[in-house]
């Protein structure tokens, strides 16, 4: 059941006032000693809440088994998820699918409702393709309105409740509370938690939408060409899979609906690689082929790496996966967009699945760049306005690796850090690497509660 932002701080109020009195926020736990060896709860994050990411502790996977973690994601149709099998037969995760489609589907709208496909006047139809006009839900019934002129409000699978901010990224979310049981994520157990302010949507009205009559003339720069910056290889090409079939689901019906401006939209494949380095090849690759929006990248630090460039070209990027809130502030010129919510909102939902066992002393991993520090900064902030007081919160970072072919990341010594502080709770903030840490828990003889 989808809730409220209200419902989830009065759980936060409610384990405030156990952890002020008791120093607890379940009725469950025992309280060890000074120490005592006691097991430790893990929680993680989108980029390591996955069916796939227990393959990345190869022959100790049921390491994962009884992980909870959060992600942003709305309840998906059955429909929808049919259509991206439909792209994707072995598709085993959905994770940013929707994100990824609606990011597409959004470019196409206001590049028609433009009549051109200058990305200059495309960026500025984005965010009120998303608010107060027609309402619509579809690939074919939102162009048709487009091509009419029609000022529209689209609504889809990630955005249901309210459109884009003036920053270009939504005004609201949902999260879902993740749990792995015997290695993979156990969705009968899947609950979801509304954030967000809808007033905070734009109510800035766009230029008037371009009325198609016939043949677009040759000056609309038509077709519209798109270029995937989505993380084929490196650490988080666990989430390929659904990214690229959301992407590629709507590129589908979109031209199945007639495509843009008369054409078909034309995509162009691209690894982001989960490293600077590669996404500044692709990004370099796609302005020579003429894209007019970069649909990436995956990881918010790709996305910082390689926004320069892109606004420099006059292009625009449009992540559906990035969710690190210092972008919201980026010096963009108003070319950079995404469907993903800020980690401001998922701060909050983390920070509340922690609350809800109790824990003592909470350790909080994250990567060593602006999203991992990032999210690390928000929960903690939560959870000691929570009550858990600054010693009861220890901060660790880790240098994610500079590609695909760095070795392993080496957390041992944190790993013997965390035993020294005792903690019960360890919440993990990365990609697939972060499956270093939990090895190096084990190797250290820290019990990992099932």
């Amino acid at each position: 059941m989808l809730g409220s932002r209200g419902s989830r701080m009065a759980t936060l109020a409610a384990c405030a006032a156990l952890l002020l009195t008791t120093g607890a926020c379940g009725t469950d736990q025992q309280q060890p000693e000074e120490g005592d060896t006691h097991q430790v709860r893990l929680y993680g994050t989108d980029g390591n809440m996955l069916n796939t990411y227990p393959g990345e502790l190869k022959d100790r996977a049921h390491l994962v088994d009884g992980m909870k973690g959060t992600t942003p994601l709305t309840p998906l149709p059955e429909d929808f998820k049919r259509r991206l099998r439909a792209v994707d037969p072995e598709l085993k995760d959905f994770l940013y699918a929707a994100e990824s489609y609606d990011a597409v589907l959004i470019s196409a709208l206001a590049a028609q409702l433009a009549g051109r496909t200058a990305p200059a006047a495309v960026a500025k139809q984005i965010n009120g393709v998303t608010n107060e006009g027609q309402r619509c839900e579809d690939a074919a019934g939102c162009l048709e309105l487009a091509r009419a002129g029609q000022d529209i409000e689209y609504r889809s699978v990630s955005m249901t409740r309210a459109g884009f901010t003036d920053a270009g990224e939504p005004a609201t979310a949902s999260y879902g509370t993740l749990h792995f049981d015997d290695q993979r994520l156990n969705d009968g157990k899947t609950e979801f938690v509304g954030a967000g302010d809808e007033s905070a949507a734009s109510t800035k009205a766009p230029p008037k939408g371009f009325r198609q009559r016939g043949k677009v003339p040759a000056s609309s720069g038509a077709p519209l060409v798109l270029g995937g910056l989505l993380p084929r290889t490196g650490a988080l090409a666990l989430a390929y899979p659904p990214l690229a079939a959301g992407a590629a689901l709507a590129v589908r019906e979109i031209n199945a609906a007639g495509g843009v401006l008369g054409e078909p939209v034309v995509w162009l494949d691209g690894d982001d690689g989960t490293a600077p380095n590669v996404a500044k090849a692709t990004v370099a690759s796609h302005l020579r082929e003429g894209a007019h929006v970069i649909i990436g990248a995956g990881a918010s630090g790709i996305s910082m790496a390689v926004l320069p460039e892109v606004v420099a070209a006059g292009r625009i990027l449009f992540s559906p996966s990035n969710t690190d809130s210092a972008l919201t502030e980026v010096d963009d010129k108003g070319l950079y967009f995404r469907t993903a919510p800020p980690d401001s909102l998922q701060g909050r939902a983390l920070a509340d699945v922690i609350l809800r066992d109790g824990p003592r002393k909470v350790a909080l991993v994250a990567r060593k760049d602006s999203y991992g520090e990032g999210l690390q900064g928000f929960v903690r902030t939560e959870l000691e306005r929570a009550g858990l007081g600054a010693d009861a919160v220890r901060l660790l970072t880790y240098e994610p690796p500079a590609d695909a072919d760095a070795p392993p990341v080496d957390f041992s010594a944190g790993a013997r850090e965390i035993k020294e502080f005792g903690a019960d709770a360890v919440l993990l903030i990365g990609f697939a690497e972060s499956a270093a840490v939990i090895l190096a828990l084990d190797d250290a003889d820290v019990p990992v509660q099932p």
